[in-house]
């Protein structure tokens, strides 16, 4: 009995430890609401959380403002079960790589779509990832900047709501997707590739 309790200790201490090499990654995709429950379906993530980057503002919120920064998800995975390649591969059929102006019924700079990369090999997947889609659509143009990462801001305070949206309010989650044409138009770009 005593060692069938110890066992049970030591599977729960281990299943609720941090995974040891545990890797984040910065995309923005417009609606972090959608890209939040389009990434926490992906086996090998963990966590993502809802937020802005890529601007100069210094305490960016919903409401408050964000001017400059992109609405976007920081994304906590396991390289060992997915590693970075399949993080970019999930984001670009989770995403219209071809607006300029936004993403799917959203408009303007905090709903364009971006990836933002650490170091110098993240840039050489994204830049190669890029590429496959600009060969895969030769007729159209891809507008996904890869740029530098930024300090990310977690959404926070009263506006913790957006976080998990689509958990929390499941009707009005499913409903603003639709009436936005996000799943329509993912299916129209990617076919069977769109993982919706």
């Amino acid at each position: 009995m005593k060692n069938f309790i110890l066992a049970a200790l030591l599977a729960a201490a281990t299943s609720a430890a941090p995974m040891a090499h545990a890797a984040t990654a910065i995309l923005a995709g417009g609606c972090f609401w959608c890209m939040e429950s389009d990434f926490e379906k992906l086996e090998g993530v963990s966590d993502v959380v809802s937020g802005f980057t890529g601007g100069s503002h210094p305490d960016p919120s919903y409401y408050g403002g964000h001017t400059g920064h992109y609405e976007a998800v920081e994304i906590t995975y396991d390289p060992a079960v997915v590693d970075y390649q399949g993080i970019l591969d999930h984001f670009w059929v989770n995403h219209d790589p071809f607006d300029a102006r936004g993403q799917f019924c959203d408009k303007g700079h905090s709903y364009l779509a971006a990836i933002f990369v650490g170091n110098d090999a993240e840039r050489a997947l994204a830049e190669q990832s890029k590429q496959k889609v600009i060969d895969k659509f030769p007729d159209m143009t891809v507008v996904t900047p890869i740029l530098p990462r930024a300090t990310f801001f977690p959404i926070k305070g009263e506006e913790s709501y957006h976080q998990d949206y689509y958990k929390k309010s499941p009707l009005r989650y499913r409903g603003y997707r639709w009436r936005c044409g996000r799943d329509q138009r993912l299916t129209e770009i990617w076919g069977d590739l769109a993982t919706h």
